[in-house]
């Protein structure tokens, strides 16, 4: 099939919000989730050193700030943000908050 359609609402989360659709889209190499999450809710810091992804985070609703390595990034809905593999990010939704997120090794 040269398509595949899924609603990130079809899929189980994760964990608090967090929706992994690369195996519903059948993506081998690009890795998309969706993440909706109340005001007040904080992720947990991370990287992706061992896998090399790279990931961009488009803030589609909402308000929310992004740590990446000792920086913080205040993110308004429309803007995204690039994260390379090797630095520390974590999310912290200051309202209710929809992210896209992809990533690619």
């Amino acid at each position: 099939m040269a398509h595949a359609l899924v609603n990130y609402d079809d899929v189980d989360p994760v964990g608090d919000g967090l929706h992994f659709l690369r195996d519903a889209l059948d993506c081998a190499n690009l890795g998309v989730s969706v993440l909706d999450v109340e005001a007040g809710w904080s992720g947990m810091a991370h990287d992706h050193a061992d896998d090399g992804e790279e990931e961009v985070y488009v803030l589609v609703e909402g308000a929310a700030t992004i740590t990446v390595e000792d920086e913080t990034v205040s993110m308004a809905a429309g803007d995204a943000l690039r994260v390379d593999p090797d630095a520390t990010r974590r999310i912290d939704a200051e309202a209710d908050s929809l992210f896209v997120i992809a990533g690619a090794p």
